[in-house]
């Protein structure tokens, strides 16, 4: 595989071409994560005086400067330099991908799905005297019950995703030029009656980067960071998340990973030990005996075993129950494998996956025997001699 790093400045846009084989060895592979921003971490040493820009700012700058591993001419991981470190000759580079540049920022806006809108009563102080009767038209109209409570405008979740990005990218040097998928999810936040309605205020301060994760881990549903030369010529590369409706990836039946064929090493099958749990309590927002709760279970012939999680940002009975099943979904698995190491192979051709695929894992494992279970490519790496790790989780365990 041909490889080499291209260092990019982030700002201003368009972005311009720093150095198009950053002499960067790796200390930890480029890491893609199902619905997070995966890492790379890097050293250059000895010192490289190639690394200082024409504008005179080290190329390799945090905050400032994204870098791109291209396999074979296509970009196989994207981020943004987030941490250098010096020591003598050597330096140290951490990079992330551009989906961890909202954590931090704060949000100062002010957005509401569902808000509880009670109308105003029109015959409000037209009974006086309490008699049930419209002032001066006794025997004639009586005063009817006012207007009830209804809920207002509800915003699609997608669409609160993205207000929230386009509002980290709208503010000044905060551009970094992601696109993000324009189709909805189908399901609104806050209740239909205005009973729990869903806010976003910049006087609670949020942190932008921890409301996107939220709204992934509680609705749930999948997203990915892509990056991809915008045309066969030229230096310009795009940035897009992608949108799982509500999840990204397919079963791939016509793919194989199997022992003495593209496998070559297997993370030891375990089971949940200590973590196994077949009922969950989730208590949201509120205090003492105002606070909301949930109860969910999922009984599977072993004996009861509870866990109990608290939300803060939890009050509806459907979110509620959802956070209990994700919780769930992860305690009551069988066994899985953790990760696999493959090579490119017939079987599985390098780059024929995507996360999120469901895949069958078939090996033999000491005191366990033949294995045959499907799992989920959570997260990905690529090494310089060609060795991929995928990390999975049992697909099973998974409830959207």
């Amino acid at each position: 595989m041909a490889w080499r790093f291209i260092a990019q400045r982030a700002l201003p846009l368009p972005e311009t071409i720093l150095d198009w084989d950053v002499p960067l060895s790796l200390s930890s592979n480029p890491r893609r994560e199902l619905s997070g921003p995966g890492s790379l971490t890097g050293v250059i040493e000895p010192e490289y005086a190639r690394m200082l820009g024409a504008d005179g700012k080290p190329i390799l700058q945090e905050w400032a400067t994204k870098v791109y591993l291209e396999v074979d001419g296509h970009i196989r991981w994207g981020g943004i330099v987030t941490k250098t470190s010096y020591e003598g000759s050597r330096a140290t580079v951490q990079a992330e991908g551009l989906s961890c540049y909202p954590h931090g920022i704060p949000y100062e806006g002010y957005l509401i799905s569902g808000r509880l809108i009670v109308p105003k009563d029109p015959y409000a102080g037209k009974d006086k005297n309490h008699d049930g009767w419209v002032d001066g038209k006794k025997g004639i109209q009586r005063v009817p019950p006012p207007p009830k409570p209804y809920g207002g405008p509800r915003i699609d979740v997608f669409d609160a995703f993205r207000a929230i990005w386009g509002h980290v990218q709208s503010r000044p040097y905060g551009n970094i030029n992601l696109s993000i998928d324009q189709h909805d999810l189908g399901e609104k936040l806050g209740a239909a009656d205005g009973s729990d309605p869903w806010e976003l205020a910049w006087w609670d301060a949020p942190d932008c980067g921890e409301v996107l994760d939220t709204l992934t881990r509680t609705i749930p549903f999948d997203w990915r960071e892509d990056h991809a030369w915008t045309s066969t010529s030229g230096n310009a590369i795009s940035h897009r998340l992608v949108l799982g409706k509500p999840r990204l990836g397919r079963k791939r039946t016509n793919l194989r990973f199997a022992g003495d064929e593209n496998v070559i090493a297997l993370a030891r099958p375990e089971g949940m030990g200590d973590d196994y749990a077949n009922e969950a309590v989730v208590l949201g927002r509120g205090e003492g005996r105002k606070m909301r709760r949930a109860q969910v279970a999922r009984f599977d012939g072993r004996l009861r075993r509870v866990v109990t999680v608290t939300d803060k940002t939890l009050a509806s009975a459907k979110a509620l129950a959802a956070r209990g099943n994700q919780e769930l979904a992860g305690r009551t698995r069988g066994l899985q494998v953790p990760s696999i190491q493959i090579v490119d192979h017939p079987n599985a051709k390098f780059g024929s996956w995507q996360l999120g695929d469901d895949i069958r894992v078939q090996a033999h494992v000491p005191w366990v025997g033949d294995i045959d279970i499907w799992h989920r490519i959570i997260a990905d790496e690529i090494s310089a001699d060609g060795v991929v790790t995928l990390t999975l989780r049992r697909s099973d365990s998974f409830h959207y």
